[in-house]
């Protein structure tokens, strides 16, 4: 299995799938063709390979929409979700002439009874197999995972949605497949505009949060490793392309196959520069390894050489990669970046690296103004300010907005409002927006430029302590008793809070972002994970947020 998939979500998504959707099909000893559709070859291919696939008796991986061989004395497995252009699809390949010699049909999630019996009319006789085995999201790291659904942001927070609700349902669903696919059945808790209620005391909790509970941590220059380059570098889907020292160019793909991008990806720029003269060193020592092997080569060393060579050559290409991305980061941080993080560091802290509070948060902003950084950067520094000040004048926004030149495009900074965060200073959005209280962490190592804590930390931590507060937090005391049973008072009540050390193995935090969630809150979950380890923590949203592709969807809110 990939390394991503040795652990965590991949892993017991893969599991799943092979114990409905292979499992069903292992007693025929036909070989078969699997038929995916968009979201489902996205699903397999985060949490398996074709390697994988073949050893479980599937020769061909096909897709759904399009223009298909039909191969008679085969069995097809279609493994599709349940939409009325899906089935058609299905239809179609056995409506007239049979593809197939029989299909086993597998839904992502439940399918809707007029779908069902279109498809039981039209070619029931074809159907072996039909069941929905509940995986409906997308595993996209060990504790990581997606709705896979960038629509539902304009949906949820466009003014006088059409398909909220809708969304909002559907994003439920899919929830509850996550919570099927961990046989959790967690207790809600919720900090947001839809909830619902599983029921069942099992020792895991779920937590639905809005975007608008921390607009700051998506918006800021933040420096570790993941973060910094899906802000800085032009990455799509994962891939990365780098130069090599003959001036061609070449692409990695940054995923958990990749153990030194698991290793680093949570570290802060300087101290994965800091591990670059190593990794040159350790290229440079196993390129000699090799020249001496070379030198003294017996039957035995041979064989053992060709074992290794595989290994060795996807490590020195692993190394390669980073380097190259470490200078790439880099030198975008000395250039432009660096020149930024103190302004925004004080703004989103409220006070500066030796811990006074910035009184004038103007002051701070100007100089950030006044540089001729980019547009976007200049939009992000001005929504840092203002949401320090929880809203402005329209005097002073028009000003920014001006200086700034996007009075055509105004919408990157006033449609935050459509998310309930205040950016006129007006009475009743003061009165309806409250920040959360932030935990003191003035104690704690950090760099200077790197002193934000997303909201979501402090969160997880007092979830996982039991010390949510209640009036922000319902349903507290039907929290599992693995969370506040027998072991803590109830939630409702003034409690010490329990220790981390207290938590029964095996306890789980899910919590979900609606609207999105950063890579800096995704770097949390594992932190607080690593830091508890009595407790795992997972986090999901509807989808990943990059700084520039948040500002898009805002911006294309009213429009």
């Amino acid at each position: 299995m990939a390394a991503g998939a040795e652990h965590g979500l991949k892993r017991i998504v893969w599991q799943r799938i092979k114990d409905t959707l292979i499992a069903d099909c292992r007693k025929s000893e036909v070989w078969k063709i699997l038929i995916l559709d968009q979201f489902t070859t996205r699903l397999l291919s985060s949490c398996c390979k074709m390697s994988n696939l073949m050893s479980e008796g599937i020769t061909i991986v096909e897709d759904l929409h399009k223009n298909r061989e039909p191969v008679p004395e085969m069995k097809a497995i279609y493994f599709m979700r349940p939409t009325a252009m899906c089935v058609d699809a299905f239809i179609n390949d056995f409506k007239l002439k049979p593809k197939y010699k029989a299909a086993y049909v597998f839904f992502t999630d439940y399918c809707p009874d007029d779908l069902f019996d279109k498809m039981k009319k039209n070619c029931a006789k074809h159907i072996k197999v039909c069941k929905e085995i509940n995986v409906s999201f997308l595993p996209l790291e060990a504790q990581v995972f997606t709705c896979e659904n960038t629509e539902a942001f304009k949906s949820i927070y466009t003014p006088n949605s059409q398909d909220r609700d809708q969304t909002l349902e559907t994003i439920a669903n899919q929830i509850v497949t996550l919570c099927a696919t961990l046989d959790d059945q967690p207790a809600l808790t919720h900090f947001t505009l839809f909830s619902f209620h599983i029921q069942g005391k099992t020792q895991a909790q779920l937590l639905i949060v809005d975007r608008a509970l921390d607009p700051v941590s998506p918006i800021l220059h933040e420096l570790t490793y993941q973060a910094m380059a899906y802000d800085l570098i032009p990455i799509k889907d994962n891939n990365y392309e780098y130069k090599l020292n003959d001036g061609s160019k070449k692409e990695a793909l940054l995923n958990e196959e990749d153990e030194l991008w698991v290793k680093l990806r949570h570290m802060h720029i300087a101290e994965v520069t800091g591990q670059i003269p190593k990794l040159v060193k350790e290229i440079s020592a196993n390129r000699d390894e090799k020249k001496q092997a070379d030198g003294k080569i017996t039957i035995g060393g041979l064989s053992q050489l060709m074992k290794k060579m595989p290994g060795f050559r996807k490590q020195m290409t692993q190394k390669t990669v980073h380097v190259s991305l470490a200078e790439d980061l880099m030198s975008h941080f000395q250039k432009n970046v660096e020149k930024l993080c103190k302004a925004e560091q004080d703004l989103a802290v409220g006070a500066d690296a030796e811990g006074q509070k910035v009184k004038d948060p103007m002051r701070t902003l100007l100089p950030v103004l006044l540089h001729p950084h980019d547009t976007t950067d200049k939009i992000r520094a001005v929504l840092l300010y203002i949401f320090s000040l929880n809203g402005t004048t329209a005097e002073n926004l028009n000003k920014l907005i001006q200086h700034v030149k996007i009075e055509d495009e105004s919408g990157y900074i006033l449609n935050w409002k459509h998310l309930g965060v205040p950016i006129l200073s007006t009475v009743s959005l003061m009165l309806s927006f409250r920040k959360q209280p932030r935990k003191d962490r003035s104690d704690k190592e950090t760099y200077n430029v790197s002193r934000w804590t997303p909201v979501i930390k402090d969160i997880m931590e007092d979830a996982v302590e039991n010390k949510l507060e209640v009036k922000d937090w319902p349903y507290q005391s039907e929290c599992p008793s693995a969370w506040n049973g027998s072991r803590a008072v109830s939630a409702r009540q003034k409690h010490k809070g329990s220790s981390p050390d207290d938590l029964r193995s095996g306890s789980r935090l899910i919590l979900f972002v609606l609207g999105g969630v950063s890579y800096s809150e995704m770097r949390c979950a594992y932190e607080v994970t690593h830091a508890n380890k009595s407790c795992e923590v997972i986090i999901g949203s509807t989808h990943i947020l990059t700084p520039r592709g948040l500002l898009e969807d805002i911006y294309k809110l009213d429009k």
